[in-house]
């Protein structure tokens, strides 16, 4: 499965707080959420799908392989389906990788994108299966596993993409795990991942709404990182606080939220309350990445679905939906992280002297030379100077939506000032740096 461009295998770095690259270099996960990626998608749409994703500026396609609309019994765009039926269940240890009939197996589908991902730069956080295959809580299902099965089709996949290395792990699939075989199912899936693999890929696990993988599995040894479902629900986006959670626990693990509230998405499941928009994913975001996330997933409720017909529910066809603005802003945050020293950034919540509730939260974040504010709706900041080096700062507010600063001046870097962003009100949120003179 060699391939013209080779990305260097994600890893884990040395202070366990942050994703890197084969060499050492820093990972900013910017992910975009298409669970239905392998299932929906013709070669020409997942093509048009990738490279728009990569010109915006992504580095991560969240995609799952087992889908959740039908992905056993619905055949994909080429009429073919993931697994055979032996005895009339559908069989973990005969996935259906012949090309016959067609010539072109629903496996080759999945290789076909991961490769065209990797020509493109960008890494695919795989799901072997989504969660009703194991934990029929809800949704379609049917439940196929057990951890024997599971632990036959981890090591399948495993040694079917082991020199694949745009490839991360992510077992799970929004389901909690309730009972013994539950947990059976992800710990055999685990072992087989990396028995086919040699333990060469990352592995996390994605939970159900407003959990972490840290809730059940934080202290297995496959866990490399946490993932974090801040989920669609009505109330203030408020990740920052599963974030902090996360930050502290032990052993030391990076985290992120990898499914926030959705672009276009019912605000609490329900069409009525009106639907989430560009501000409420920035917010995410920020929020996310500043209280100490290794990055951040931004989701489309019509592009994670690949919907392509219009309802009150999915609002748009996912070829629209690409070009949403906070898909469009999004690589601002990534900019604004990578712009000043990555690996040695701390939370710190003792920068902002006052700070207020709900939605005017701010979050903080610093490194040794310089220190970001995130203010979602203009309100003034007051700043507890001294936090990072130099007997100077230089401030300057950065726009979330146009990833451009303007300057605020020169300041002493001792005791306490207030700074009052260019503009106030609901979408008119600001970052304000100050780096050290």
């Amino acid at each position: 499965m060699g391939n013209d461009v080779v990305l260097p295998c994600l890893g884990v770095s040395k202070n366990c707080r942050f994703l890197v690259q084969g060499d050492g270099h820093p990972f900013f996960w910017l992910g975009d959420t298409a669970w239905e990626l392998f299932h929906r998608t013709t070669r020409e749409d997942a093509r048009l799908y990738l490279s728009a994703r990569a010109e915006q500026g992504f580095t991560v396609i969240q995609a799952v392989a087992l889908s959740e609309f039908d992905g056993l019994t619905v055949p994909n765009a080429y009429g073919r389906t993931p697994l055979r039926v032996a005895n009339g269940c559908y069989d973990t240890a005969l996935p259906d990788d012949s090309p016959e009939p067609g010539g072109y197996s629903y496996w080759d589908h999945v290789d076909y994108v991961v490769k065209t991902a990797q020509l493109l730069g960008l890494y695919i956080a795989l799901l072997p299966t989504w969660g009703d295959k194991y934990n029929l809580a809800w949704g379609k299902g049917p439940e196929i596993f057990d951890g024997t099965s599971a632990e036959a089709y981890g090591r399948w996949l495993g040694e079917r993409y082991k020199d694949q290395s745009n490839i991360v792990w992510v077992l799970g699939g929004d389901r909690r795990l309730e009972k013994r075989r539950h947990f059976e199912v992800i710990q055999g899936m685990a072992e087989g991942l990396q028995k086919g693999d040699g333990g060469r890929h990352l592995i996390t696990f994605h939970p159900s709404g407003q959990q972490s993988s840290s809730k059940h599995v934080h202290e297995e040894s496959w866990l490399d990182f946490n993932m974090i479902q801040s989920s669609h629900g009505h109330a203030e986006r408020d990740n920052y606080r599963n974030v902090a959670e996360d930050y502290g626990k032990t052993p030391i693990k990076p985290t992120l939220d990898a499914e926030p509230c959705y672009e276009d998405h019912p605000r609490g499941m329900r069409e009525s309350n009106g639907y989430f928009d560009e501000v409420d994913v920035r917010k995410s975001a920020y929020y996310a990445v500043f209280a100490g996330a290794c990055g951040h997933t931004y989701g489309h409720h019509s592009v994670w679905s690949m919907t392509t017909e219009r309802n009150s529910y999915h609002i748009m066809h996912w070829k629209d939906a690409l070009h949403r603005p906070g898909a469009l802003q999004m690589h601002h945050l990534k900019a604004l992280m990578e712009s000043r020293p990555f690996l040695d950034r701390v939370p710190d919540q003792s920068l902002i002297a006052v700070n207020y509730e709900g939605s005017n939260y701010m979050t903080a974040t610093r490194g040794q030379s310089y220190a970001m504010i995130y203010c979602p709706n203009g309100l003034a900041v007051k700043v507890a100077m001294g936090k990072i080096d130099g007997g100077e700062v230089e401030a300057s507010w950065y726009d979330p939506r146009l990833g451009s600063f303007q300057s605020a001046g020169l300041f002493p870097n001792e005791g306490q000032n207030t700074f009052l962003p260019p503009t106030a009100g609901r979408g008119n949120d600001w970052v304000l740096t100050l780096d050290s003179r």
